[in-house]
């Protein structure tokens, strides 16, 4: 069993109000556990713009596992609402 660990920072882009950063980031939750079929958890943060997302995928396959953040990782990387601040991927 391989077990992948992502934590993401993510800056919010034109958020004025905690509505519109909500509506941003339940959007993107639900399409992360859609599309990749992965556990996606907010950690908590004081700032309206900061947005820190942990990720966790379990596979019998090591590299479908890595395969499946880095896909992640571009996908986040290319949105218009956010840019990738940082990452952090662990290998359990």
């Amino acid at each position: 069993m391989h077990i992948r660990l992502l934590e993401v920072r993510l800056r919010l882009y034109r958020v004025a109000s905690i509505k519109e950063r909500r509506s941003v980031v339940d959007g993107l939750i639900v399409r992360l556990r859609r599309q990749f079929n992965v556990s996606v958890a907010e950690i908590p943060s004081d700032e309206r713009d900061l947005v820190i997302l942990a990720l966790a995928n379990v596979s019998s396959d090591g590299a479908y596992a890595d395969g499946i953040m880095e896909e992640i990782l571009e996908r986040l990387g290319s949105s218009r609402d956010f840019y990738v601040e940082d990452h952090r991927v662990e290998v359990l």
